[in-house]
């Protein structure tokens, strides 16, 4: 835990990635360059990793929970979660007997963030209907919240079958951490208050200020259920270079790629760089020397009103070079000075 209690981490989808010279990385090796940047960012004394599911081609990784069991074991401190599980199309058994063997090998440094993802390409894969979007969350995070007590569970609902005083396994030594990921709906925020479970705010574009109202309805309708106050993340992604102009000219292609890809799929159009500079200067897009993006997150941390931090450092096909310095910028010298503007 850092000064004043705020948590800094990286999150990474396993972006497809390239070789130094520019040619496609085969997602064998995508995985195994992801569990050396694992290692670095341990080595370096950051919080919180965590990995992303999708089951598409421009992401390597589509089952965190074993990716994360290999970084178990060559890592020491660093938390290790998901980031999300796709809950709707996962089995919540399954998922607690998965994190509750991560957290054996790691010695107690699982967490579980369960999210609807923001791609549905999962619910076909797995034979679920998109109509059933909402019920698959609200059942599947009931249960899992049950599961995580460890104790005898007995459930019922539509989208799966029931359990009677059943006994899951394998119990933990300190109980399984879980968190909420949010993408902006009041219902999600009210949700996860409802719960008990802590929020994390996925907040990818526009100025991070516009999501302190839902921050403060999750602490307002967990003061209303008489809950104590839980944590709240900040999940934004960025990229760092010695300076803003190097981030800027550097990014710029791997941002075209990835959310330009993402913005014909969705009937957005191609990715301008007018809006890439517009969220760069403006946004959530932590772009630029250690000094502009220490900045920024402290202004983000500071308007939310946060308790963490996790940057997304892998965006678009990128070569490990750039996201090994990515972590070492990050945590050498971007986490030391919004720990010293925050103490301000």
């Amino acid at each position: 835990m850092t000064q004043q209690g705020i948590r800094f981490g990286l999150d990474t989808f396993g972006d497809s990635s390239v070789d130094e010279q520019g040619n496609p990385n085969s997602d064998a090796q995508t995985i195994r360059d992801l569990v050396d940047q694992a290692i670095l960012a341990d080595q370096l004394g950051l919080d919180n990793f965590n990995v992303g599911e999708h089951h598409r081609d421009d992401f390597a990784v589509s089952a965190p929970d074993t990716v994360l069991a290999g970084i178990a074991t060559v890592t020491k401190n660093i938390t290790l979660g998901s980031g999300v599980t796709v809950l709707s199309s996962e089995d919540p058994v399954r998922v607690y007997q998965s994190f509750a063997t991560l957290d054996a090998l790691s010695n107690g440094r699982a967490e579980i963030t369960a999210g609807r993802g923001s791609f549905t390409e999962s619910f076909p894969l797995f034979g679920y209907e998109l109509s059933d979007y909402h019920v698959l969350f609200e059942e599947k995070l009931d249960l899992l919240v049950q599961l995580l007590k460890e104790k005898p569970v007995t459930w019922s609902g539509k989208t799966r079958a029931s359990l009677t005083n059943q006994q899951v396994y394998p119990k933990t030594e300190h109980g399984l951490s879980l968190r909420v990921g949010v993408g902006g709906s009041p219902e999600s925020v009210v949700r996860a208050a409802n719960h008990g479970i802590p929020m994390a705010l996925a907040i990818i574009g526009g100025d991070p200020a516009r999501f302190e109202p839902f921050a403060r309805l999750y602490r307002t309708r967990l003061q209303e259920l008489g809950k104590e106050q839980l944590p709240v993340s900040i999940h934004s992604p960025g990229y760092l270079a010695p300076t803003d102009e190097e981030a800027v000219e550097e990014f710029w292609p791997y941002y075209q790629a990835s959310f330009g890809r993402i913005g014909r799929e969705r009937g957005w159009g191609e990715a301008s760089h007018g809006q890439f500079m517009s969220e760069v200067l403006h946004g959530s897009m932590y772009v630029g020397s250690p000094e502009t993006v220490a900045k920024k997150i402290a202004y983000a941390i500071e308007s939310v009103g946060a308790q963490r931090f996790d940057l997304k450092y892998s965006n678009g096909p990128m070569p490990q070079s750039r996201l090994l310095r990515n972590i070492e910028l990050y945590a050498n010298e971007v986490v030391p000075r919004v720990k010293a503007l925050l103490a301000k």
